[in-house]
């Protein structure tokens, strides 16, 4: 089996024990806490991220840089001079320019390596949608899977993943231009909570809203419970920005419908929640 490395960005939530077993590496992303400019290198502690939810509860701003393709090359050259070969899964298309970026320094660095790859895959996700697709190529690769066909393998898996979540406030995705102006007012309003998922292309697309939590939880179940492949994977994960109160109350609903699933938590990473704001709740899976 040739050489080669699996990395996900920032973007995407894992849970820690899925990093350690299989050696998965990061593309790190900065990100702005307060007037404070950080780069995450990985999952933060929970104490960094109540500090991040916080502070944006108190009125703070927090931002994300995008990564040039200099500094693709800059992140992708140690593993090639290694000798390994990369795959490389990043933010969705729809929300991001990090896949035209990570394609051009693929090219610049192909002169330069014209022996070893580098294989951008476009997620058309995030979060944890991310998390579900790093996860089964982490899988291919232990089961022998060359590096092209974990690439083949992860791009026909990219449409069946889905994502359902809710947020507090629209006016987050508002400032950093993935919803319109005219979208954001729902989101101002008294107790409505905007429903949302990622569509095929890999763009926000509000599909409900609902009055409360309670009614926008039970929402993403359903919207869950229709989708849902138990077929192809017993792997849910649900994320959230400091909700964690809300994302059990949506383990429940899934627990109690489909005892084998295997739910897994983690909290929303500043480079998403910088954008959809705490109290977001989101629900990531293989879907029909």
């Amino acid at each position: 089996m040739s050489n080669y490395v699996i990395l996900m960005d920032v973007s995407g939530d894992i849970v820690p024990e899925s990093i350690e077993k299989w050696g998965l590496k990061f593309i790190p992303m900065q990100y702005s806490l307060g007037e404070e400019m950080r780069t995450s290198y990985g999952p933060e502690s929970d104490d960094l991220m109540k500090k991040f939810y916080d502070g944006q509860r108190k009125g703070d701003l927090t931002k994300t840089s995008q990564i040039t393709p200099y500094l693709y090359e800059e992140y992708f050259e140690p593993y090639l001079k290694e000798g390994n070969s990369i795959l490389y899964l990043c933010l969705s298309s729809g929300l991001s320019s990090t896949y035209s970026a990570a394609c051009l320094a693929k090219e610049s660095l192909k002169e330069k390596y014209p022996d070893l790859d580098v294989f951008p895959v476009d997620s058309l996700a995030a979060t944890g949608g991310m998390g579900v697709l790093i996860e089964e190529a982490l899988k291919n690769r232990e089961a022998g899977m060359s590096i092209e066909e974990n690439k083949n393998a992860l791009e026909a898996l990219v449409p069946k993943i889905k994502h359902w979540f809710l947020v507090q406030d629209l006016m987050y995705l508002k400032r950093g231009g993935r919803v319109s102006s005219a979208t954001a007012v729902v989101g101002s309003m008294l107790n409505i909570k905007p429903i949302l998922k990622i569509d095929e292309t890999g763009h926000l697309a509000t599909i409900a809203k609902k009055h409360g939590n309670k009614a926008a939880v039970h929402a993403l179940f359903e919207y869950f419970k229709a989708s849902f492949n138990e077929e192809l994977t017993k792997t849910v994960y649900i994320c959230d920005a400091d909700a964690r109160e809300l994302a059990l109350g949506l383990a429940a609903e899934v627990k109690k419908e489909f005892p084998n699933v295997e739910i897994k938590h983690t909290t929303l990473c500043p480079i998403i929640g910088a954008h959809t704001g705490p109290g977001m709740v989101a629900i990531c899976h293989i879907g029909k």
